[in-house]
């Protein structure tokens, strides 16, 4: 990062709603960091992944950023990983204690 931008990102950090959001979509940037790796280590292109698992560029791309509005499927997680030579595992990671929520509505068991 260049040092304008880290004195950016740095200033824009101290303010509590920005930290707030930063902190929760760190998990988001980091998956896509390592979706974005994985696709330099293969070599390819966002065209050339579109062509293996037989979508558009465009798809790949959207797949690759950021916008919230587009939430792919595990299975178009399975293929894009399969057009990098990589598997896609997905796990639930048990949060502190501290950090854990229930969800507002309670399960009525029988």
């Amino acid at each position: 990062m260049s040092k304008t931008l880290d004195a950016f990102k740095a200033k824009a950090l101290r303010r509590p709603g920005v930290k707030r959001e930063y902190d929760r979509l760190a998990e988001e940037f980091a998956f896509l960091d390592e979706v974005l790796k994985a696709r330099a280590a293969a070599g390819l292109t966002q065209a050339e992944v579109a062509e293996r698992i037989g979508t558009t560029q465009s798809a790949v791309a959207r797949l690759e950023s950021a916008d919230a509005k587009h939430s792919p499927s595990l299975t178009t997680l399975r293929r894009y990983a399969a057009a990098l030579g990589c598997k896609l595992q997905v796990r639930l990671v048990r949060e502190p204690a501290a950090k854990y929520r229930a969800s507002p509505t309670k399960s009525k068991r029988p």
